[in-house]
């Protein structure tokens, strides 16, 4: 396996051909409580862009450029249940900034398991790896965590599809808890001790999140079923009563904490270059200037483009699993 060259919170290389020191990329978040304490003492801090649909406008746009000239590249990861009004101003000031440095990152996951890969992409960001590939990085992460809650209700549950009228009027029986898994394949079951939801095939910590349900289920019979290697607990984020459609769950998250895994899984992929602004990606789609490979047609007749593209997309259709002779204490 790879060892990653991470130099912690101190500048982790020389910008070529110009000797001076290169901060790591900033990783923002949308709200303190989407800022998870350290998983290690490589974990860089969380910028956190709080109260972004208060601040005049003219503060917002000069807080971020102040991010950008400190950092040179800024990615901002945010949940689909942030606000409406946050949304807008993130794009808006991207947009008045003119900049591709700022990449806006909003995975389908809940808001818990979206904090969780900030915190991923905030100790991958103590290496060696360009803002480009590090901000790609957060696509391929996604594929390894596994992301869901215990509820008191899922009546007003509306982005989990297997969700269907049935288990609307099963949740209006006093006293009912439902099982919910979100990613990476929806479930639903009925909480009970002899009841489970699908976990992952390879070793992972579990992060819980509690809100105001009083229920042991995640920690004495999820945990235990998953085989989880570690378990730890955290306040439940704001956003997660929007996305679970109560305020009554516990939220959790299963992922990778060990940052020599996310490094292998990171660096295994096939690099490429974004044939518009020129940085190094994995995938299909730069997440700064949000280009994606000019059609088939427009390479053959462009060869020079053709080589900076040929490798702008990953070697694998589906996740690799992780290296289980590195399993994680």
């Amino acid at each position: 396996m790879k060892s990653p060259r991470c130099t912690g919170v101190t500048p982790v290389g020389r910008t070529a051909g110009i000797g001076e020191l290169r901060v790591p990329t900033a990783i923002a978040v949308t709200g303190a409580d989407m800022a998870l304490p350290p998983q290690d003492e490589r974990t860089l801090p969380a910028t956190v862009l709080a109260d972004l649909d208060r601040l005049p406008l003219d503060r917002a746009l000069a807080d971020v450029q102040a991010l950008v000239d400190q950092y040179g590249h800024v990615v901002v990861v945010y949940s689909r249940s942030v606000p409406a009004a946050v949304e807008q101003r993130l794009h808006t000031i991207r947009s008045l900034l003119e900049s591709d440095r700022i990449a806006l990152f909003r995975p389908d996951l809940p808001p818990l398991a979206v904090a969780v890969l900030a915190r991923q992409l905030r100790q991958l960001a103590s290496c060696d790896l360009g803002p480009g590939v590090l901000a790609s990085a957060g696509r391929l992460l996604t594929h390894y965590l596994h992301a869901g809650a215990l509820l008191g209700s899922v009546a007003r549950l509306d982005r989990v599809p297997v969700v269907g009228l049935k288990s609307h009027a099963r949740s209006w029986v006093p006293g009912s808890q439902f099982g919910v898994l979100a990613h990476p394949q929806p479930e639903l079951v009925k909480a009970t001790p002899e009841t489970v939801l699908p976990g992952p095939e390879f070793g992972t910590w579990l992060l819980v999140a509690r809100g105001p349900l009083q229920s042991d289920w995640v920690t004495e019979v999820l945990a235990p079923a998953w085989s989880v290697q570690g378990l730890r607990e955290t306040h439940l984020p704001a956003e997660s009563a929007d996305w679970w459609g109560t305020g009554k769950a516990i939220e959790f998250c299963a992922y990778l904490p060990d940052l020599s895994v996310l490094y292998q899984l990171v660096t295994s992929v096939r690099q490429g270059v974004c044939h518009w602004c020129g940085i190094d990606v994995i995938g299909d789609r730069c997440v700064f200037c949000s280009a994606t490979p000019p059609p088939a047609s427009d390479l053959t007749a462009r060869p020079a483009a053709r080589a900076l593209t040929a490798g702008d997309r990953t070697n694998r259709t589906e996740p690799a699993r992780p290296n289980q002779s590195h399993r994680i204490g």
